[in-house]
């Protein structure tokens, strides 16, 4: 899925991207009058949602909102987990009228929800069966599933939301060192968290505390329970990318059975071609790498229904992606491992929401806020409304929406000899912005025109340098990582393009948030190290003619 920003409804702020995991705030905030009867509620949130006057509090007054929940006027809910599943439970959350608050040890999306499969299907088995079998129930099942993930997809996908106002506040590199009990020691009633930019620790309480923290759901619940059960069986997910010669545009191959039973796909994505997946045991760990033995199944795959040579050599990048496979602690037999999603509260006060599919995380989140509710005895001021909810930067956009882009905005660069000079906001760059921003893609542009950052950051990539800065000021983007990885997907499609873009995008970042030679330094340290995961070929690149 293009990043076509995947931003979602809600009133304060909005993590976003099927790209990764961005942020927006929109003013003003939901308030208890906005929920009246019938469904004056979700027109006051469409309303607010695509008002025109957005305004971005900083990050450290949503630190100072978590700060202010205390025991004696806590937040109904405290999401643990910046992912899909934890963004659309806050969703959930704040559009039924609750104060919620959400803390995300990495960033928005930087784990499972950010490295899975770009495929929307509607099951591959029933798929199989209905074909080969004629099997009409079969079809129906297929058809089903695509309808429903259809309309997750057109409302509200992928990460979410939190509005401020009511006293909800998101914050991303804020990890959970440990969960605070009542005095009798029966109850969660909060968390101390630590801000990992800046290395302070504080503490934020809610009534009910949502574990939406995927592979690490386990070591949360054992913050409650040292004894609790473990309910995740990780499964190692590998992903490469190849050359968009690799698979025509507009169409795909999928491999239903490999010779040892596996699922291997090649789909056009993003001007590139993605191939995966495997399905494997796999140890928990925060960045997993890809096993050279996984990249060459893939390619091995692949090969036999191609007829021109798949070299290790055209590998642009290659991710890992933990799947939380999840068991049910309360069920009698753990045998089967379910890829379906388990809602528990095996501690009072603590629901855990874990297993499950990107493309069900909305019904996901409504399940966990359900369980939330009860377990808080909670008052919300409406049901769930998630599923009639449209995207932020949706409203209003088109298909030929960048036609306005191309005619009405430039890109304003330097010459070889230093001068700034206005240059055409082509087709290529026009497209992207439209599709990864939406309506609020002018924002972009006007930045690219009005100060000097119009430039690419990567030849044959059509991201621009003033994304750059409108993701500090805008997203919450707080690294050179979270751009290269997460606002923009360079570090998913091709390292070593990501590589040559870091010099800029640290620079430019270091303008946004006054950092000193020292931070940029380390920047470029970590992010370096970060791309080394990313397992392409040595220098593995190629032009594809379409960009320049």
């Amino acid at each position: 899925m293009t990043r076509m920003r995947k931003l979602t409804a809600a009133a304060g702020a909005v993590i976003a991207t099927a790209y990764g995991g961005t942020l927006i705030l929109h003013n003003p905030s939901i308030s208890a009058n906005d929920f009246g009867g019938g469904g004056s509620h979700l027109d006051a949130l469409r309303k607010k949602l695509h008002a025109p006057d957005v305004v971005v509090p900083s990050r450290e007054s949503h630190q100072s909102a978590l700060i202010a929940a205390s025991k004696a006027n806590p937040l109904d809910v405290l999401v643990i987990g910046g992912g899909a599943t934890g963004a659309g439970a806050a969703l959930d959350a704040v559009t039924r009228g609750l104060n919620v608050g959400l803390v995300e040890r990495e960033d928005f999306a930087s784990g499972t929800s950010s490295r899975s499969t770009k495929l929307l299907h509607g099951g591959v088995r029933y798929l199989e069966k209905a074909v080969f079998n004629l099997d009409y129930g079969q079809y129906k099942l297929v058809l089903h599933a695509l309808d429903e993930r259809k309309q997750e997809d057109n409302c509200c996908t992928y990460q979410d939301i939190i509005p401020q106002k009511t006293g909800a506040a998101v914050l991303n590199h804020a990890e959970v060192v440990s969960l605070l009990k009542d005095d009798a020691g029966k109850r969660i009633i909060g968390a101390r968290v630590r801000d990992n930019l800046t290395g302070k620790e504080f503490d934020t309480y809610a009534k009910v505390i949502v574990n939406a923290s995927g592979p690490f759901c386990d070591a949360l619940r054992k913050m409650a329970d040292k004894n609790a059960q473990e309910m995740i069986a990780p499964s190692s997910g590998v992903h490469i990318i190849l050359p968009d010669y690799y698979s025509p545009e507009g169409m795909g191959l999928i491999v239903p059975k490999t010779k040892d039973g596996r699922v291997v796909f090649m789909l056009p994505w993003m001007g590139r071609t993605i191939a995966g997946t495997t399905d494997s045991n796999t140890s928990i760990t925060y960045l997993p790498e890809p096993h050279e033995d996984e990249i060459q199944f893939i390619l091995d795959a692949i090969s036999d229904y191609l007829n021109v040579k798949v070299r290790r050599t055209d590998v642009l990048s290659a991710w890992s992606g933990i799947r939380p496979l999840a068991v049910d602690p309360t069920a009698k037999s753990t045998e089967s491992i379910s890829r379906d999603h388990v809602v528990c509260e095996d501690y009072p006060g603590l629901v855990t929401i874990t297993g499950g599919k990107w493309t069900t995380y909305r019904s996901m989140a409504e399940d966990a806020v359900n369980a939330a509710i009860k377990s808080g005895k909670l008052t919300p001021a409406n049901g769930c409304v998630t599923n009639k909810l449209c995207i932020v930067g949706g409203e209003g956009w088109e298909l030929s929406s960048f036609t306005v882009l191309a005619q009405q905005y430039k890109r304003m660069k330097s010459t070889h000899g230093g001068k700034v000079v206005p240059g055409i906001m082509d087709s290529a760059a026009a497209k992207h912005l439209s599709h990864a921003y939406g309506t609020l893609a002018e924002r972009v542009a006007a930045i690219a025109q009005n100060e000097n950052l119009g430039k690419r950051l990567a030849h044959g990539y059509p991201y621009l340098e003033a994304e750059v800065a409108y993701c500090a000021r805008n997203e919450y983007c707080e690294s050179a990582i979270d751009f290269i990885a997460r606002r923009t997907r360079l570090a998913f499609l091709e390292t070593d393009a990501a590589k040559r873009a870091l010099p800029r995008v640290i620079e430019i970042l270091a303008n946004e948030h006054e950092w000193d030679d020292s931070r940029k330094k380390e920047e470029l340290q970590k992010a370096t190290d970060f791309l080394k995961t990313f397992k392409s070929s040595q220098n593995a690149q190629f032009c594809d003619g379409k960009h320049h």
